[in-house]
């Protein structure tokens, strides 16, 4: 049966961006299909083990390897503390040292060219390279250098790519913004200060930015910083419930598309949920 292509646009948010697991699992359970993907920094990653078709275990494993023991290999202070190539290596592990049009569905990585102030859409080529760009935080992570340009967080410009997701083609758009948070009491780094400082650019970003979505999802993770990562599990749990508040409008939205383009040819793909 005819259906709408429906695309999914992950927001940046640091360790709140596990919540995307949790709509994610949602959306599977309720046999939502997902045809397509944006990622923004923690976006981009969990959009790209959804990309390479893991299942909703392989994802929450993945998000319980995220300690900072990790992927904070430190360096001297140039451009940026970490270095990224822990966080990288562990990547490409993660996705089988895959290119991006090699995923199982169709992904796009978002990052900053922090010399153009641009933004950059990745389409093609490793997704290693391009998730390590992308969830480069200004600062933090020294900036990752592809193709000439000097890469950082996607979410700098656009914390929640769902225009990027419309220009692939979609249908119905399906964004999760997780940039509301709670400001930390006391900052006990400099790490918490320069994250801290960035998602509170990034949350008026958001609020002044339209999000070109047909259905918002806003998992309520506001109590979590982006560095609580021994979180994980909760966080999981409340993005799973905002997105099954969500369930009965998606599938309105669905037959009203259907409702209205019923002789139209179908040009979505036949993609069943996982």
């Amino acid at each position: 049966m005819q259906r709408p292509i429906i695309g999914l646009a992950l927001g940046s948010g640091g360790a709140r961006g596990f919540a995307h697991i949790g709509v994610i699992k949602a959306l599977r359970e309720a046999e939502i299909p997902i045809d397509m993907i944006a990622g923004s920094s923690m976006g981009a990653l969990v959009g790209a083990m959804v990309g390479m078709g893991h299942n909703n275990e392989n994802l929450i494993k993945m998000a319980t390897l995220f300690k900072r023991k990790y992927y904070m290999d430190y360096t001297v202070p140039k451009m940026g503390f970490v270095s990224g190539k822990k966080i990288k290596e562990l990547v490409r592990l993660l996705t089988q040292n895959k290119k991006i049009e090699d995923t199982i569905i169709p992904l796009s990585i978002v990052a900053t060219d922090l010399i153009k102030g641009e933004k950059i859409v990745f389409r093609e080529g490793p997704i290693a390279e391009a998730v390590r760009a992308s969830i480069s935080i200004p600062g933090i992570f020294v900036p990752e250098k592809i193709g000439g340009r000097l890469l950082v967080d996607g979410g700098v410009i656009e914390r929640v790519p769902a225009a990027v997701v419309r220009e692939m083609g979609a249908d119905i758009v399906i964004a999760v913004d997780i940039s509301h948070f709670k400001a930390q009491p006391e900052m006990a780094s400099i790490l918490d200060v320069i994250v801290q400082s960035i998602d509170i650019m990034q949350r008026e970003i958001v609020r002044y930015h339209e999000i070109s979505a047909d259905i918002m999802i806003r998992p309520m993770v506001e109590q979590y910083s982006s560095t609580a990562f021994k979180n994980v599990s909760e966080i999981i749990l409340i993005g799973e419930e905002a997105g099954k508040s969500k369930i009965e409008m998606i599938k309105s939205r669905i037959e009203k598309w259907k409702e209205n383009n019923h002789e139209r040819p179908s040009k979505s793909p036949e993609i069943e949920p996982d």
